[in-house]
């Protein structure tokens, strides 16, 4: 006789007390890798250091010295400090938000401690642990399995190999080659993909081969995202041109008599300020950020690359159990063959007295529901297992029948547990005058396996028609519906048994849509983005969720028999099928990933939802792969870019919202930084044009670059979502981010700072101003202005007198800041000498705050200017509409 894993967990040893776990954690310490070691402080402080644009301006202060301009050279010391200063608590912010996420999912495992099986955080599990593995987990340490039934292990992290491995429980090979040909040893990190097994810990977190990896190779450095690679070379080609401009000045004020040693400085003071060489750090932090307000909205992200693909998101393919339904099935109805429904659960107000004949055809059914059952109840009265068994032991336990005293009388031989692929689970067991089977599971997958039915007056011929009408009848109420069969066995095998069986009837449940469902599926499509429901019930029970959520149910609802026609018949057939609905119902894992690389062919950016085994080529697949941290399986997650931590649909809308403020930010910083660093360079050409003298001095330049950009452009990376973005349609993937509306406001801002701030300076000059004092207004004014340019930032489309003045009060105090650090540095002696900057009157500085407030004035023509062109486009588009 073939025990089975309940079975084994009831035999099996006790496995550790709480007080003997405790006590070996505390000696050999939690069950982690090590962890890679993060760079101190001090180190994180040198790299400020590693760049180009650094190493020019230390040979600067080495040309300066040179010279016997001390002050400017120790000058120039000061600012890289203080950018490396900057650069540094940059750094260590992203390095705290990742920390911090990466401990926002913990990977929980099932042990037995005191006789019970028990869930317990994977960091807590100590050697001798008895670990018990099923479909979808992470093997938590090195385990050596002691009872395994069809265990599927993929091993392709520790060897490579991508087919998975059956393991065993006995292993005659005391030295194997490698560590992947073990048997009956299960690796910590690899992913059991079938089957179930138990097992002991022999190894926990440094001490498993998995951890004398992590221990002997230093961790590879993670792939650059793509939007910061395109920021990189976007950073480079803008670099390149500048420095071109640079050059072209150098040399001509060279040749116009300029001093070589001032020109020098000059030029490399122009090109700091002018190239956005801190656009890349900046981005990052934004990213960490994005990261950290979706971790509050109960999106976990497990890839930076996530944050920039999510609120591109066109299309999303969710699972319905569990993300649009709230994932607590309670058995609603039985329903016996020939029709016959009898109301049980809670919630029945008015429970029915059923005739002795129907009550013993019920006590059948619940009786194969529990046998043909992979959960467990603890002498506690605590229940671990499957939902849906869990439901049948409390509907059996409602009449009478207990589990334990029903496999006591008659023990299980064999068990064919679920996997989603058969549709169904399965058990033999010993009975006085031979063996019965029991089977559970879909509807139809159930009534292939049976020849005849239960009815009052006993078995009949099985109306497979009418069984299957009664059964979707219920289905269209919106009940998830699972079939129960028995008969006997011939012998111990189950697949050999699995026909002529007995149909006993069909037990509804109930897994209602989310309250807040409906209201997220709106919100998507106010994005423009479209939702489809992908599950694996029955057609009838989808189209019933898809009708009570707003999804679009009029078209055919797509079955997974559908998808295997469509599929004979060409690609141009499946790209049809799928893009004629929105609703897919019987779907197999497999099929999944066809629909979703269908909707990709069609144009889509698609993000799927997953959370078993089999979901994960689909997550693999999908632009942006969705787990769920709830019941998500440990493959799900680990397939997945982030991670919905309450497994609610509503969440992966809030994590769109959050990524299009993410990707808005970014913007706005780019904006920032392009415009005032043109504005420089316009400054610098047209002065040159006319022949004036250098406008503003290296010292000048650097504190420029120092006071407004190192602080402001930071701090538009917290800017707080401007209220429309999910009234939006999405982005194209491939939308390049200096596209014609940033071109156009990056040219008109730059132009005019540049231009009118030379104006000031041309009209003091010729109006008998000694160059000190009109560097000295110019530099003021720049300041003012590239401060106005960073109120203006702070949206594309909305007025900046619609938006609150405080949204982002770490803008609001990078702006004070500047200002106070700049008027303080006009009095304060020493540093007022190495800028050459002095107190400036109260006129001019009316005349000088006017003259910037005048760029508020220019961007918000231009957004007037755009909104306007854009509503007349879509006023067009949409009677060109009506006219088709």
């Amino acid at each position: 006789m073939q025990t089975t894993q309940s079975d084994i967990v009831i035999a099996a040893p006790a496995g550790l007390s709480s007080v003997e776990a405790a006590e070996r954690l505390g000696r050999v310490g939690p069950n982690v890798l090590p962890r890679p070691r993060r760079p101190g402080l001090f180190l994180l402080f040198g790299r400020q250091f590693l760049s180009p644009l650094i190493y020019i301006l230390l040979a600067a202060a080495g040309v300066s010295l040179l010279l016997g301009e001390v002050t400017d050279a120790v000058f120039i010391f000061v600012v890289l400090i203080i950018n490396a200063a900057i650069g540094t608590v940059q750094e260590l912010s992203a390095q705290r938000a990742a920390d911090a996420l990466r401990d926002l999912v913990p990977t929980r495992s099932t042990v037995l401690r005191d006789g019970e099986r028990t869930v317990v955080d994977s960091a807590l599990i100590v050697p001798d642990d008895i670990v018990l593995l099923t479909s979808g987990d992470k093997v938590p340490a090195d385990v050596r399995l002691e009872y395994a039934r069809e265990l599927w292990i993929d091993e392709s992290l520790l060897t490579g190999e991508s087919a998975p491995v059956l393991k065993q429980s006995t292993d005659t090979r005391t030295t194997p080659a490698r560590e992947g040909d073990r048997t009956a040893i299960a690796l910590a990190g690899t992913m059991v993909t079938r089957g179930r097994a138990r097992g002991t810990v022999i190894a926990t977190g440094s001490g498993t081969e998995l951890g004398r990896i992590a221990r002997s190779v230093s961790e590879p450095r993670a792939a650059k995202p793509p939007l910061l690679q395109r920021i990189e070379r976007f950073t480079l080609r803008i670099s390149v041109a500048m420095l071109a401009f640079i050059a072209v000045l150098f040399v001509v004020a060279l040749l116009r008599g300029g001093d070589l040693g001032e020109m020098f400085l000059i030029a490399v003071a122009l090109a700091v300020a002018a190239i956005p060489e801190g656009l890349p750090a900046a981005i990052t932090v934004a990213l960490a950020i994005g990261m950290r307000r979706m971790a509050a909205r109960h999106v976990v992200i497990r890839k930076l690359l996530a944050v920039e693909t999510l609120g591109s998101c066109t299309f999303i393919a969710a699972d319905k159990t569990g993300t649009l339904t709230i994932n607590e099935l309670a058995a609603g109805v039985v329903q016996l063959p020939g029709g016959c429904e009898l109301p049980v659960g809670a919630d029945v107000a008015e429970p029915s007295s059923p005739s002795p004949a129907v009550l013993q055809q019920v006590k059948r059914l619940c009786l194969s529901g529990i046998m043909a059952n992979e959960s467990d109840i603890q002498q506690d009265g605590a229940i671990h297992g499957d939902p849906v068994d869990l439901q049948f032991h409390r509907l059996a336990a409602s009449f009478g029948i207990f589990r334990r005293e029903e496999v006591a009388r008659h023990p299980e031989l064999r068990r064919k547990p679920y996997e989603s692929e058969n549709g169904f689970c399965a058990s033999v067991h010993l009975v006085e005058n031979g063996r019965l089977i029991f089977a559970k599971g879909g509807v139809d997958k159930i009534l292939q396996m049976c020849t005849r039915m239960q009815t009052c007056s006993g078995d009949a011929a099985l109306d497979r028609d009418a069984a299957l009408r009664d059964a979707e009848r219920l289905a269209l109420s919106g009940y998830r519906i699972l079939g129960l069969a028995d008969g006997r066995a011939e012998s111990e095998s189950l697949d050999a048994n699995l026909h002529d069986l007995t149909f006993l009837g069909v037990v509804g449940m109930i897994d209602p849509p989310r309250s807040e469902a409906k209201e997220a599926v709106d919100a998507c499509r106010a994005a423009g983005i479209e939702v489809a429901m992908i599950t694996g019930d029955h057609p009838a029970t989808a189209r019933a969720i898809a009708e009570r959520i707003g999804l679009d149910s009029s078209d055919h609802v797509i079955t997974g028999a559908d998808i295997v026609r469509a599929e004979a018949e060409g690609l141009d057939t499946l790209d049809a099928l799928v893009g004629s609905g929105h609703v897919f119902a019987r779907i197999e894992p497999t099929q999944k990933r066809l629909v979703v690389e269908s909707l990709m062919r069609g144009g889509h950016f698609v993000a799927v939802t997953g959370d078993g085994v089999n979901d994960a080529p689909a997550l693999r697949h999908a632009h942006v792969g969705v787990a769920m941290g709830g019941r998500g399986t440990d493959v799900a997650r680990e397939s997945a870019d982030l991670i919905i931590t309450d497994d609610d649909f509503a969440s992966i809308v809030k994590g769109v919202h959050e990524g299009r403020v993410v990707y808005a930010n970014i913007r706005k910083v780019v904006f920032l930084l392009t415009a005032t660093g043109l504005a420089e360079i316009t400054l610098f050409i047209l002065s040159m044009v006319a022949g004036l003298p250098m406008p503003l001095l290296a010292a000048q330049l650097l504190w420029l670059n120092l006071v407004t950009n190192g602080v402001q452009d930071i701090a538009l990376a917290f800017e707080p979502a401007e209220g429309d973005e999910l009234n939006r349609p999405p982005r194209r993937p491939d939308e390049p981010i200096f596209d014609r509306l940033m071109v156009t406001r990056v040219l008109t801002g730059g132009i005019y700072m540049g231009g009118i701030a030379f104006a000031v300076f041309f009209w003091l000059i010729s109006h008998g101003w000694i160059e000190e004092q009109a560097r000295n207004l110019t530099l003021l004014l720049m300041v003012l202005l590239e401060n106005m340019q960073a109120l203006n930032a702070r949206s594309e489309t909305r007025s900046i007198f619609r938006q609150r003045l405080f949204g982002n009060p770490f803008l609001i105090a990078g702006i004070l800041a500047a200002q106070a650090i700049n008027i303080a540095a006009m009095y304060l002696p020493g540093l007022s000498d190495v800028l050459d900057m002095n107190p400036v009157a109260f006129p001019n500085w009316v005349a000088l705050i006017g003259l910037s407030v005048l760029l508020l004035a220019l961007d918000e023509v231009f957004r007037l200017f755009t909104t306007y062109r854009r509503s007349g486009r879509n006023a067009g588009v949409g009677t060109a509409r009506q006219l088709r």
